[in-house]
C-alpha cells in the first residue's frame, strides 16, 4: 500500500504518537521524514507548507495540508472507515470528537501548564497557580475514572477501540510523566487500566513505547545561587 501522506512529527511527541498509532491500527502507511525541532520546522521549505512552523504537520500526495495533531489524527482515521476508529455512526463519531477534545483541553492542557510553571517558562513560579491547575486536572481525571468504571468494555465509547481511546491514552501517558506520580495514578485506577488496555494493542504499543511513568509528580525546584 502506498503511503497516504507525509507526517513531520517528533517520535516522543504525544500528538505524533496518536496519529501514527491510529494509522497503524487502520492499516495505513505514512512517511515520516526525520525532524529536528526548531531546525526543520523553521526551515523555509517547512514554513512554506506550514507558516506557523507547528509540529506535527501533514501533507498528502495531492498537496492537501493539515496542522494540529487532533485534526490530523481524525483525517487519517477517516481514510479507513472500516477500521471503526471514528465509530459506527454519527452519534459515535460525535463522541469520538468529544473525548479527543476533552483529553486535549481538560487533561493535556493542564499537564503542559504545570510543566511550564515549574520550569519558569511562563514567569515566576506560583504555588497558588500550581495547586489550582492540579486541582482542575484532578477533577477531570476523577470524572474520566468514573466514566471508565461504568464501561463494561473498558473503552470510552463502545465495545471496540476508537481514536478517542488512543488519544486519551496519549494524554494519560503524558500525565503519568508530569502530574500523576505513583500516588496519583493509584487514585485513578480505571484511567490507567484504560491506558494499559489501549497500549496492549500490538500496533499501539509499538508506537507508544514504554510508559516511563514518574514515581512522583513534577515539582518546582528553586534555582540555587
Amino acid at each position: 500500500m502506498a503511503p497516504v501522506g507525509t507526517l513531520w512529527g517528533i517520535a516522543i511527541q504525544r500528538q505524533t504518537k496518536v496519529i501514527l498509532a491510529a494509522a497503524a491500527v487502520a492499516g495505513l502507511e505514512i512517511d515520516t521524514p526525520p525532524v529536528e525541532f526548531s531546525v526543520t520546522n523553521k526551515s523555509p521549505e517547512y514554513l512554506g507548507k506550514f507558516p506557523l512552523g507547528k509540529v506535527p504537520g501533514f501533507e498528502d500526495d495531492k498537496g492537501f495540508k493539515l496542522f494540529e495533531g487532533a485534526a490530523i489524527a481524525r483525517y487519517v482515521s477517516s481514510l479507513a472507515p472500516e477500521s471503526g476508529l471514528l465509530g459506527k455512526d454519527a452519534n459515535e463519531a460525535a463522541l469520538v470528537d468529544q473525548w479527543v477534545h476533552f483529553g486535549e483541553t481538560e487533561i493535556a492542557a493542564f499537564s503542559y501548564e504545570i510543566m511550564a510553571l515549574v520550569s519558569g517558562r511562563i514567569g515566576p513560579y506560583s504555588k497558588e497557580m500550581h495547586d489550582i491547575v492540579l486541582g482542575r486536572q484532578a477533577r477531570t481525571l476523577k470524572f474520566l475514572d468514573e466514566h471508565l468504571a461504568a464501561s463494561t468494555s473498558g473503552y470510552l465509547i463502545s465495545d471496540a477501540m476508537t481514536l478517542a481511546d488512543i488519544a486519551v491514552a496519549g494524554v494519560s501517558q503524558q500525565a503519568g510523566k508530569i502530574t500523576c506520580g505513583a500516588k496519583e495514578r493509584a487514585q485513578y485506577p480505571n484511567v490507567f487500566a484504560h491506558y494499559e488496555k489501549v497500549t496492549a494493542h500490538p500496533k499501539v504499543k509499538e508506537v507508544f513505547g514504554k510508559a516511563e511513568f514518574a514515581e512522583e509528580t513534577m515539582t518546582y525546584k528553586p534555582k540555587t545561587a
